[in-house]
C-alpha cells in the first residue's frame, strides 16, 4: 500500500530549488517518497526533516522502522 506523504508535499511547494539540492536529492524524487512510490533512505529522512524545520519527520517518512533506525527517538517518545 502507497502512502502518500502530505506533509511533505505541502513543504515541496514552497521549498526553494536551494534548499530542495541540500537534501541531497532532487524535487522529482521527493515527489516519488512524497506520492508514495518511492521510500526515502534514513540519510535522506534526516535531511528532509532538517531542512524542512520539522515541517515533515524522519518518523512519518519511515513509519515501519523508524524505531529501530533511531531508538533513541523511540525512547523519547
Amino acid at each position: 500500500m502507497r502512502t502518500k506523504h502530505t506533509q511533505l508535499l505541502e513543504w515541496l511547494k514552497s521549498a526553494s530549488d536551494e534548499v530542495i539540492g541540500r537534501t541531497g536529492t532532487t524535487r522529482g524524487y521527493l515527489k516519488q517518497i512524497a506520492y508514495g512510490n518511492k521510500q526515502a533512505s534514513a540519510a535522506l529522512a534526516v535531511s528532509l526533516e532538517r531542512e524542512s524545520l520539522g515541517a515533515t519527520s524522519r518518523k512519518s517518512l519511515r513509519p515501519e522502522d523508524w524505531s529501530l533506525i533511531w531508538p533513541e527517538l523511540a525512547s523519547a517518545a
